[in-house]
This record gives structure tokens, sequence and C-alpha cells, in this order.
């Protein structure tokens, strides 16, 4: 009996690890979404038991890799073209859907007079500007557009500096390699980040609505399903939305 019982506790030793590791999901999160996630994976992983990795980046770079068989089981995006790209590809397991719209905000750790509002991009006194790359994160397209919605590029192109994403463009702003940069509202907000320099909102008329969505990635399908089922939909319950209105979203 006593020999029975040593060879079963070997036997779920061997096997725990294996279930654990089942268990875990890796989740590719938009640079502008980073916070958010930060608070949400903490309830989730409290509540379930489950332990998330998440890498965070452009959801343009995350696009290409998961093109090229990156081990993500969700994506959460910064926008709905690049889930949506991969669904026409067959590269997902459900449709994308929204959970959220962001905001772009102007922020300084500069003594910079925001009163004035977006026009302050083409002061004298504001020598760089940080935004995040046009080609492969939605919040720098945005920015792009509101720079041109005010007919400011001609004055502030040479004043651009691009950050790989969101991450990378709020690192030059907080460093002070820049005098100010657009960014997302959810950054400033943070716990972490709130009162940390000054920021004001960019009207909406001056770019598109930035509607966010998450999907499960095709990947899931060979490990974790389940488990990648269960994290998406806990981002569309009503405990992550309050999370995600508290970081400066807008719920849909």
């Amino acid at each position: 009996m006593k020999r029975r019982s040593i060879i079963l506790f070997f036997l779920l030793a061997l096997l725990l690890p294996v279930q654990v590791f089942a268990a875990d999901l890796t989740v590719a999160v938009a640079a502008n979404a980073q916070y958010v996630f930060e608070e949400l994976k903490q309830i989730f992983e409290k509540k379930t038991g489950v332990t998330i990795d998440g890498v965070i980046g452009s959801s343009g770079k995350f696009t290409a890799q998961i093109k090229n068989g990156a081990p993500f089981d969700v994506f959460i995006s910064a926008d709905m073209n690049y889930p949506q790209m991969l669904q026409t590809e067959g590269l997902t397991h459900n449709t994308p859907k929204v959970y959220g719209y962001g905001s772009l905000v102007i922020w300084t750790m500069r003594d910079v007079d925001l009163s004035k509002g977006f026009p302050v991009l083409a002061s004298n006194r504001v020598k760089k500007i940080a935004i995040a790359s046009v080609k492969t994160a939605p919040y720098g397209r945005q920015a792009m557009n509101a720079i041109k919605f005010y007919g400011l590029y001609p004055q502030v192109q040479s004043k651009i500096v691009y950050g790989e994403s969101i991450a990378q463009t709020n690192q030059f702003i907080t460093t002070k390699t820049v005098d100010l940069g657009i960014t997302a509202k959810s950054v400033v907000v943070a716990p972490n980040m709130k009162g940390q320099g000054k920021w004001i909102e960019v009207d909406q008329k001056a770019y598109e609505p930035i509607a966010q969505s998450a999907v499960i990635l095709k990947y899931a399908q060979q490990r974790n399903i389940e488990v990648a089922q269960k994290f998406f939909d806990f981002l569309y319950s009503s405990e992550a939305g309050a999370v995600f209105k508290k970081h400066g979203y807008t719920l849909p």
C-alpha cells in the first residue's frame, strides 16, 4: 500500500507541470494597453489560478510575428484592422471584438504651456515631438491624422521622432528626450504614471475613432483553447469593463 502511494505521488509530480503549462496563456498586448492589461491579468490570475505571460509591443509587429508562427494565444490589439487581417488569413479562432475605444493626449515632462491646445506643437519652444510609428502602431497613425487635421505637418515634420511603439514613445517623453509627445490616454491615467508631467486630450474630431479589439489566435487551438476562451470572455465582462473605464477607455 505504501509503495503504491509513493508511485502515485511521483506520477502526479510528473503530470502536474504539464497540466500547469497547458493552462498558461501567452498574450500579445498592444503597448497602449500595457497598464490596463497588468491589472486585468492580476484579477484573472487570482480568480482562476491561470498564469498569463504578457508580451508588449506594436500591433503591426505582432501581426507580422503571428503570420510567421509566433506562439501567442490571444492578441489584444490597438485597432480592429490587424486582428481582422489575421482572421482573413485563417490565423484566428474567433472573430475580433471591440473591447474599448482609445483616446489621444499630448503629454510633456517639460515646462511647455499646453493651454493653447494642439497648435503648441508648432511653437518655437517645442523642438522635438514623439509619436509612435505610423507604419506599425495605430496610435501613431491617428497622431499623424491629428497633426494633418490641424494643418501642422509642414511646420512640425522635421521635429517628429518616431517610437517603435507607444511604449517607446512614452519613454522618449518621460526621459525628456523630446519636448512633448502624442500618446494614449490610457498611459497617462495609469496609477503608476498619474501625476507625472502635464497632459491634455486631443479633440476627437481630429482623428479616426480608435476601436481596439481582441481575438483568440489559432495557436490556442493546439494547446489551451478553453483557457484562452475563458480569458477572452473575461475581457468583455462587466468587471473588466470597469477596469477599462478606469484606464481611460470608452466602452463599446
